[in-house]
């Protein structure tokens, strides 16, 4: 399954896409098929400020334990609740029920961010 063409990718397997005037971020299909089962979601608190890189949270699985880097600084401004109950909606759906977080950034790309033919390019699911 391609990655869907209305976002962009970073080389760490994120996802960030416009939704009016915030950023919604995730994590790829070819993340949570690396990690398989997801177990537990850790994410930031609404209202936190973050500078472009920095960890937001962690996924783990019963293989590992990977963090969550945001690709665009901004403040959190949601953050899916869903996935503290259920983590198993990340390996059902990572590109819509699966979404970690929302930003209001100024950021909304650029340089050094992916579209999709080149993210699945270069990480095949």
């Amino acid at each position: 399954m391609p990655s869907p063409s209305d976002r962009q990718y970073t080389e760490s397997h994120e996802w960030m896409k416009p939704s009016g005037d915030e950023l919604v971020i995730g994590v790829t299909q070819f993340a949570v098929n690396a990690l398989s089962d997801v177990t537990y979601v850790a994410l930031p608190p609404v209202g936190k400020n973050y500078a472009a890189g920095d960890v937001f949270g962690e996924v783990e699985s019963v293989k590992a334990t990977s963090e969550l880097y945001l690709p665009v600084a901004g403040v959190i401004t949601a953050v899916n609740m869903e996935l503290q109950k259920d983590p198993a909606i990340l390996n059902a759906d990572p590109y819509e029920a699966g979404w970690l977080v929302k930003i209001k950034s100024s950021q909304t790309g650029g340089d050094g961010f992916m579209d999709a033919a080149t993210y699945d390019a270069s990480n095949p699911v």
